[in-house]
């Protein structure tokens, strides 16, 4: 879940009686009442992301369906072509996991580069080629 509800409304009730204007002061000190909660939320902004195995990824978008209903607006379900949370390609993030240049990091991924100190290098990749 991306987004959070932590917006709060307000609401300013009137009355709406006969005599009701010795009652109240009208838009006076009218910073009302708690209601509720809502999420600000920009055009295009991401609601919810899951991360699943390529072989459930039907059932994850099912879900996603059915959940879309539950907030207003037109909602779409985009599919990622990047690897799980990571900035990296599926293809990308496959063959460099195979080469070793990967590390994981929670759930996203480091990408090890040809910079920094040989001593935190592993034996036998100290210079990796820079331009793969």
């Amino acid at each position: 879940l991306s987004v959070h509800p932590f917006h709060v409304l307000r609401i300013n009730k009137m009355l709406s009686c006969a005599g009701a204007d010795r009652l109240q002061t009208g838009m006076r000190g009218a910073f009302g009442k708690p209601q509720g909660t809502c999420a600000r939320v920009s055009i295009g902004q991401v609601l919810l992301s899951v991360r699943c195995k390529d072989n459930n990824s039907h059932h994850a978008q099912e879900a996603l369906r059915r959940a879309k209903f539950k907030f207003p607006g037109r909602q779409k379900i985009i599919v990622s072509r990047k690897w799980g949370f990571t900035k990296f390609s599926r293809a990308d993030y496959l063959r460099w996991k195979s080469e070793n240049r990967i590390v994981a990091d929670g759930v996203n991924a480091k990408l090890l580069g040809c910079h920094g100190p040989l001593a935190n290098r592993q034996p036998g990749r100290a210079f990796i080629d820079a331009t793969t």
